[in-house]
């Protein structure tokens, strides 16, 4: 009969289930079917965590900074004391990776997260703003304890769409944690937000109670693409 079990959630994909289900008590029928459903869930989000963050290279990629180690950040000391998280670097070497898993591993917890492309943030807030919904999009904002802002520095905003991600980072500082990739380092954040009072004051707040971290090395993405060519496929490569 377990081999049958077996069987079947291997056919469905359901990994987790197949090694655990005698794990899970029986009480009634509904019971154990939320339950063993729900451990196949959990198992699956604990790995996609391990792997996000297995993804972040950490190894020879990462300079950390003083304030911090692996450890404490994958611990989330950092949410606890309302401190931030700025990873900055070339684009596809891990970044996005660690924000995602801290940002699941925050879930976890139990504390309310909330994931952006700063991009897509910003035209939100200004279609807010522009249908007198300003307030509601910005409560549900505040009501989180981790701000994730992916991608700082792709797009150059408007001056109204500058003031509006300055005050939601401004509304953060000291109530809660932000977690910000970026591909520019601070010194050209004035490109995106085209003002250097305002940039400075962003940045201020960002790093007044921040760790730092900088990735270093090749894109991934494209270590990976490169390895995926075989030579005999690749133009201008003999067999």
């Amino acid at each position: 009969m377990r081999a049958e079990v077996k069987e079947i959630c291997k056919a469905l994909h359901l990994a987790y289930i197949a090694d655990r289900f005698e794990e899970v008590m029986f009480e009634t029928k509904e019971q154990f079917l939320r339950d063993v459903l729900a451990l196949e869930l959990s198992c699956r989000q604990q790995a996609k965590q391990a792997r996000l963050i297995k993804k972040a290279e950490w190894s020879g990629h990462i300079h950390w900074p003083a304030t911090t180690s692996r450890e404490e950040l994958c611990d989330l000391r950092f949410l606890e004391r309302k401190q931030n998280v700025l990873l900055l670097g070339s684009p596809g070497t891990g970044k996005t990776h660690l924000a995602t898993a801290l940002g699941i591993q925050a879930c976890q917890q139990g504390h309310e997260v909330r994931f952006f492309r700063v991009a897509d943030l910003v035209a939100q807030l200004e279609e807010a703003l522009k249908n007198g919904t300003l307030g509601r999009l910005k409560r549900s904002i505040d009501a989180c304890e981790l701000l994730i802002l992916d991608e700082l520095g792709y797009v150059p905003f408007q001056k109204q769409g500058s003031e509006l991600l300055f005050h939601i980072i401004a509304d953060c500082y000291e109530r809660k944690s932000v977690i910000v990739t970026s591909n520019l380092e601070f010194g050209q954040w004035n490109r995106v937000f085209g003002d250097n009072r305002l940039t400075a004051a962003l940045v201020d707040r960002l790093v007044h109670h921040a760790h730092i971290l900088a990735f270093t090395g090749e894109s991934y993405r494209l270590r990976n693409a490169l390895s995926a060519i075989q030579p005999s496929s690749a133009p201008g490569l003999e067999p």
